[in-house]
């Protein structure tokens, strides 16, 4: 058996690699390291012993101690839950023009529903309620079916055009395109572009005037200020939820919008859930 190759210098024993003529010392780690990677490697195993650590196919090795970090989070909401149970049951049985009146209740309603809108409304609404293309802006005073508190509980706990719940807010715009020639949307179009104070070609819009009030009227009224009670939108402001110009006008009139919003007054939301985000939306300035 040879000799171990030694650094010519210190004497030391190579690892016999050598790397562009460099040579790499044997030097034993330091004791303390050493010692410091058993503790490490010990303490692993106790912990893999002692909490879940495993993964298995359908979950994980439980531990000796059953610590689960989800029964924590679990009890620290409980705990919550029952400290806010009295303000909770208060806030449900009471009316909410009672609520915005009792500054108190008030407050935590809305700091409740600051959590229930940003959890469940703020991925259509946004975060800061204002909206988006096909979604309603909620810091305005442009509500289709009215921004006083029960208006806003009533959309809130029904929802839009939903399948699920027989109480939801209902409209439906039929599609001119089967029903108007494309010459009389184009006048029609014209028609709203001169009721909301834009741009329009004034002959189209003489000859929409006809077109409007055999079609549009009777929901959007004469002078297309709309009907809250049909969830008709106004067509004489500055305020779109598609799209106020001529292309987005038109497209609306040929095809029509149907937007939904799901129910969600209880279970999905307890009463309580939905008077707090009511009281939220209503307080951000655009409720009525």
């Amino acid at each position: 058996m040879s000799d171990p190759d030694r650094d010519v210098v210190t004497g030391t024993e190579t690892t016999g690699h050598e790397w562009d003529g460099i040579k790499e010392l044997n030097n034993p780690l330091p004791r303390w390291w050493l010692w410091t990677f058993y503790a490490t490697i010990v303490w692993g195993i106790g912990y893999a012993i002692a909490y879940p650590a495993w993964p298995l196919i359908n979950g994980a090795t439980a531990g000796l101690l059953g610590y689960s970090t989800r029964a924590e989070v679990a009890a620290d909401i409980a705990a919550v839950d029952a400290q806010n149970a009295g303000l909770e049951t208060q806030l449900a049985s009471t009316d909410l023009v009672e609520v915005a009146n009792d500054a108190g209740l008030q407050r935590y309603a809305v700091a409740g529903g600051a959590a229930v809108f940003r959890t469940n409304c703020s991925q259509c609404h946004g975060s800061g309620a204002a909206g988006a293309k096909g979604y309603p802006n909620l810091l305005d005073d442009d509500w289709l079916w009215g921004g006083a508190l029960e208006q806003i509980a009533a959309t809130v706990r029904h929802g839009i055009r939903n399948e699920d719940d027989p109480d939801a807010r209902w409209s439906e715009m039929p599609a001119f395109g089967d029903l108007l020639e494309p010459d009389e949307i184009a006048a029609v179009v014209n028609h709203v572009l001169n009721l909301s104070g834009q741009d329009h070609d004034a002959a189209l819009a003489s000859a929409g005037v006809v077109v409007f009030e055999d079609n549009c009227a009777a929901c959007h009224g004469e002078t297309g200020q709309g009907d809250r009670e049909q969830g008709a939108p106004r067509l004489s402001d500055a305020i779109w939820l598609y799209g106020g110009d001529a292309e987005a006008i038109t497209e609306t009139v040929t095809n029509s919008r149907f937007g939904v919003m799901p129910a969600w007054g209880p279970p999905r939301l307890s009463e309580a859930e939905v008077k707090a985000v009511t009281a939220y939306v209503h307080q951000l300035g655009g409720g009525e």
